[in-house]
């Protein structure tokens, strides 16, 4: 438990606030910039549940509720991933890996998953201009790409 853990450039990571394992009900919001289609919207967001184009293999609607609801996520360099995947394994959580954790980082991993699906979807015609992720009222992060 109390091992120092490191950034890949070498430099220590500082103690986060909270090192005990705790959940928030997270809310996130998307921003789309781009010209208007023949319905004179930029995009439709029923459009998440009838996409063509996956996020991960899923369509994008799916995507948000696998990553988000009710899962447990953590870094993928986590010294306790191990664990956390037993409890996986054994049904306890829903474990969701991703390359590093917390609000801003979480607001750019859904960023860049979900600029790369819209460009694509929409023919380059819309893409992502920012991602608020929010843990709670007092803690948002606002990513912009």
């Amino acid at each position: 438990m109390g091992s120092q853990r490191f950034f890949a450039s070498g430099v220590p990571r500082e103690p986060i606030a909270s090192k005990f394992l705790h959940g928030y009900g997270v809310s996130v919001k998307i921003w789309f910039e781009g010209e208007l289609d023949e319905r004179n919207w930029v995009w439709d967001f029923g459009g998440f549940k009838r996409a063509k184009g996956k996020i991960d293999g899923m369509n994008p609607k799916d995507w948000m509720t696998w990553l988000l609801d009710h899962t447990t996520i953590i870094a993928d360099d986590d010294p306790h991933l191990g664990l956390f995947q037993e409890m996986d394994d054994d049904g306890l959580i829903q474990l969701r890996v991703i390359p590093a954790t917390g609000a801003e980082r979480f607001a750019e991993y859904i960023y860049d998953r979900v600029n790369a699906f819209i460009t694509k979807e929409t023919n380059n015609r819309v893409k992502v201009v920012q991602v608020e992720f929010r843990e709670h009222e007092k803690n948002t992060a606002l990513y912009k790409g």
